[in-house]
């Protein structure tokens, strides 16, 4: 629905109309997130599509979808090729009559995956507008702030999908933080779509790992060293994380380092 509540920090969408939203957004009052300087402001799908414009350029071999100017946090989704239609990674508020027809043209939508909470966003919106399936996981059950029948909750520490693709839980970041692992194939590199669990660094040759980003609270060695034995298992050329040209190459190298760089740093003995 068009004039349902949308947090203006975070874009994550809740079951009440904009005129009744609530005090807080639960999202953003947690500690992993935060409330702007200007206090909780709401807006609605419907304002969105008055004030942007959706956008879609290539992201390596996926199309990115995100929108001008920036929506809350300002990640950008990505379409998954999966058999004849499409697999939606992460998602944004903004769904217009434009990028519908633009997703529809490529096949449209089977399922939609998002990594953590900070993302769900419209995600309802999606699975409504292309009859597809939500798959989140059910220790973050908490956070659906709009229930629907279109969300399926998986239990344990992944969920194998259709076509090769398959979904690993790491935790870390939120419990049920996961990340999304596409098989090479048809000439397309093995990848590694993240949130924000890693994110990839402003050297693209290093990614990082953190409880809180916003906040800039770290995430302990050990829970570093548990993605990172995780993610050890699994078979990636190149990693996308959750914002436009965020690429990394040598993936499964740079992840692995980047651990060791991490924990080492954080294990360090200061100087006095």
């Amino acid at each position: 629905m068009s004039d349902l509540a949308i947090c203006a920090t975070c874009a994550v969408q809740f079951d009440v109309p904009v005129d009744d939203a609530p005090a807080e957004c639960a999202i953003c009052v947690d500690p992993r997130q935060y409330v702007g300087p200007d206090g909780q402001r709401w807006t609605s799908l419907s304002e969105l599509r008055r004030d942007h414009r959706s956008v879609t350029r290539m992201q390596g071999d996926f199309l990115g979808v995100g929108a001008e100017p920036k929506v809350g946090i300002g990640q950008r989704a990505l379409l998954v090729p999966y058999g004849d239609s499409n697999l939606l990674w992460d998602c944004v508020a903004l769904l217009d009559d434009v990028l519908a027809e633009e997703i529809e043209s490529r096949g449209g939508l089977a399922g939609i995956a998002i990594s953590h909470p900070h993302y769900w966003s419209t995600m309802v919106e999606w699975a409504r507008r292309f009859d597809c399936p939500i798959h989140l996981p059910r220790v973050d059950e908490r956070w659906i702030m709009r229930p629907d029948p279109a969300i399926e909750l998986w239990d344990g520490e992944g969920l194998e999908l259709d076509h090769g693709v398959s979904l690993h839980r790491l935790g870390g970041h939120f419990p049920g933080a996961s990340v999304l692992h596409v098989p090479a194939a048809d000439g397309r590199r093995g990848a590694l779509l993240t949130g924000d669990m890693p994110l990839a660094a402003a050297d693209r040759r290093w990614v990082s790992f953190m409880w809180s980003y916003p906040n800039m609270v770290p995430l302990p060695a050990v829970e570093v060293r548990r993605v990172a034995d995780v993610l050890a298992a699994l078979d990636f050329d190149v990693l996308h994380s959750a914002f436009w040209d965020q690429q990394v190459d040598d993936a499964w190298d740079a992840v692995q380092r980047s651990a060791d760089r991490y924990v080492a740093a954080l294990e360090a003995i200061p100087e006095v």
